[in-house]
């Protein structure tokens, strides 16, 4: 649910990287989900393996928000350069007051305005450094109770009885007999 909400703003914010991430994030949580109802380890290794990458992918959006190592919020690499858009937050977040000022000039329908924002409660990229350490704790979670759920399922398949191969004293008996003897008929004496 938590990865749907982030699919909502990123769409919203036209953020294209996040939102090609999400889209696999919610595919691997379902085969993961897949994995653990129908007992399919190989289906929840997946899920192990994305969580990890899932979990970098988060720490880059927080060194991304938090401009960290050279980079900077500003740029477009969420958008793939394809657009000026930037995180939906930066506009609508708590308490933001959101003003057009238009430009100077000739107005046509083509004519830009200035925004202006102000009076957040909290800044939006804050915003978007909880929604990944949110992620990134969710995560976490999930990968402690995929590893338990595939310790379960292969303890139990290498527990499994074949008709009481793993027994020393099967239930079912093979007599080890040759069948020439079994067979011999008893005679009597008279």
């Amino acid at each position: 649910m938590v990865a749907l909400e982030r699919q909502v703003f990123d769409f919203l914010g036209y953020q294209w990287a996040p939102i090609l991430a999400n889209f696999f994030h919610i595919l691997v949580v379902i085969l993961g989900l897949f994995g653990t109802i129908q007992y399919r380890p190989r289906y929840i290794v997946v899920y192990t393996v994305w969580t990890a990458l899932w979990v970098a992918w988060n720490v880059f959006i927080i060194c991304f928000y938090l401009e960290v190592g050279g980079l900077s919020k500003d740029s477009d690499l969420l958008t793939f350069n394809m657009s000026a858009h930037h995180s939906w937050w930066s506009e609508h977040g708590p308490g933001c007051v959101r003003r057009e000022i238009p430009a100077s000039g000739n107005r046509s329908a083509d004519t830009q305005s200035y925004i202006s924002i102000m009076g957040c409660l909290l800044e939006y990229q804050y915003i978007e450094v909880l929604h990944s350490g949110f992620q990134i704790l969710i995560s976490l979670l999930g990968f402690i109770y995929a590893c338990y759920v595939i310790s379960v399922i292969t303890e139990e398949e290498d527990s499994f009885d074949f008709i009481g191969g793993f027994e020393p004293f099967p239930l079912y008996h093979v007599n080890e007999k040759p069948s020439h003897l079994l067979l011999k008929p008893v005679h009597q004496s008279s």
